[in-house]
Order: structure tokens, then sequence, then C-alpha cells
């Protein structure tokens, strides 16, 4: 049984602090990020937590808005607390707190002008598919598993021509897929991690690093795809892997790229792959945006 958590008392509380949050978690239960009336969510999961420690319910604002079934290994969030709570205090008692599918790795006051999607300078995502005949139930949460050939060389081949700055439009989610997003309460002006085009950057993005990396595993070999890049479109990183995954068995050559990012139209390009083998991997910050105010 969790330990009870008390309060902070109000005669206790001062100035708003701006804190920052490192956290990851199992996303197989959870309809994303994204608070939505209902529903089991990251966010409303961090901001109840947050009102049982402190009695205040502040929002916490998150890198991006991964999607239902998305997994994250270093998500980030922001909020501010009046509460006079030590770092390693607040990190305790979230961890207390919290569902075990949802750990916090780091809890850390920082300048007052941070903030976790408009202070990022970049972000990774990896993917992770798993190749054998059979995929243990052990992983099958955490990975795709895809038993038929694949062309290692043309999915790296692949995978370069993505980096640079692009129109990713061919590989964004189209309406129908937004229609349940746009549906939930609008929390955060987050419109670039909305995945939306209404941004002052469009449909373009710039992907700094794009691989495939080959690695042994238990039941057989695991294909990770990372990509590094300043945003994402929604479903984009998804729409990228089930394209490759087309090149990789030959049912598209690695020319018919260009042309698909040329047509700036979604049935353009593959599948989406599934949510399930989506990991937001990092984000990366300036250390001067992380200090405190002086």
């Amino acid at each position: 049984m969790a330990e009870p958590v008390h309060p902070v008392p109000e005669s206790q509380t001062q100035e708003p602090q701006n804190w920052k949050l490192t956290l990851a978690y199992d996303g197989t239960e959870f309809r994303g990020w994204q608070v939505q009336p209902g529903e089991p969510t990251i966010q409303g999961e961090l901001q109840a937590a947050l009102g049982r420690i402190t009695g205040e319910s502040p929002l916490p604002q998150g890198s991006g808005r991964t999607d239902a079934g998305v997994h994250a290994l270093a998500q980030v969030a922001s909020f501010a607390l009046r509460a006079p709570i030590p770092p390693e205090n607040l990190l305790r008692a979230l961890n207390r707190v919290l569902p075990p599918s949802i750990r916090i790795s780091e809890a850390r006051r920082v300048r007052s002008t941070f903030h976790a999607r408009r202070s990022a300078l970049a972000k990774t995502y990896e993917y992770r598919i798993l190749r054998a005949a059979i995929c243990p139930p052990f992983l099958a949460r955490y990975v795709y598993p895809c038993p038929w050939p694949l062309d290692f060389s043309a999915l790296q081949a692949a995978a370069q021509l993505f980096v640079g700055e692009h129109d990713f439009r061919s590989f964004a989610a189209t309406d129908p897929d937004l229609a349940h997003r746009e549906a939930a309460p609008v929390t955060d002006v987050d419109t670039g991690t909305n995945e939306e085009f209404d941004g002052p950057k469009g449909s373009l993005r710039t992907v700094f690093s794009s691989v495939w990396e080959l690695r042994p595993a238990e039941a057989g070999e695991l294909l990770i795809y990372r990509v590094c890049g300043n945003g994402f479109l929604h479903h984009m990183v998804r729409n990228l892997v089930g394209t490759m995954l087309d090149v990789g068995r030959g049912h598209l050559a690695v020319a018919n790229l260009p042309e698909i990012l040329a047509a700036r139209s979604r049935p353009a390009a593959g599948p989406t792959a599934p949510a399930r083998g989506l990991f937001l991997h990092s984000v990366e910050y300036d250390e001067a945006d992380l200090a405190l105010d002086r």
C-alpha cells in the first residue's frame, strides 16, 4: 500500500518556481500524452500526482504529444509550482504516487522562461522492429514484429534521403487520422508538437540524422530506426518507417522517395507503422535555458 501523501500547506507556499521533469513511460495503456476527458493519459496522471503531493494542479507541458500506445525513454515536461519542495523530495513523491508505468528520472528547478516544447532544440525518436519467426510476449508491447526478409542496405539508403530540410506533408497524418486529436480539449498551444501545419514552419522540418542499426536480440534481430530533427509532424516517424519497410521489402525503390516527398500527399507514401514500436528517445536543450534565474 502506498504511503499517504500530504499536500504542502498553503501557508508554506511562495512565488511560483519553474520545474523540469524527465520521465519515461510505457504508453500501452494510455491514450497518449494529452489530457482527454474520461481517458487515462500521461499528462493527466502527472497533473493528478502533483495535486496529491502539493495541493496544486498545474498542467505539465510536454516536449511533444506522444500518441496512444507510444512510449518514452526521456520525455520532458515543465510546469510552475508555488510549493517550496526540494527536488529530491518531489522526485521521490512522484514516483511513489504515479503508476509503475510512469517513472520520473529527474526533477529540477529551471529558469522561469524554460518551456519543455518551445525551448527544445531537437528531438530524437526511435522505432524498434523485431525480425523473428515468433515475437516473445514480453517484447510484444514494445516492438513491431516483421518476419519477412528486408534489404538492410536499401533501408539505410532510404533513411539518408530524409536528412536535411524537407516538406514532409506526404508523411503526416491525413485529416481522418487527426479527428480524435482535434476533438480533445486544447490544453497547450502546441502547434509544433501537435504535428499540424499551422505553425510558422508549415510542414517543413529539418532532419539532422536518420539511420538504421541492427542488433542481436534473444529472439532474433532487433532493427532500430533512429531519427533526430527539429520537429516532427503527426505520425511522421511511423509513416517514414512504414514507407521504408516497403522499400526494404522491394515494394518501393529508393529512387521513388524524392517523388513521394515532392508529391506532398499522404496517399503517395507507405503505410503507418504501429504505435507500439515507437519511443521518444530524448530531447535536447541549451543548458543556458535550464540554468536558474540569477
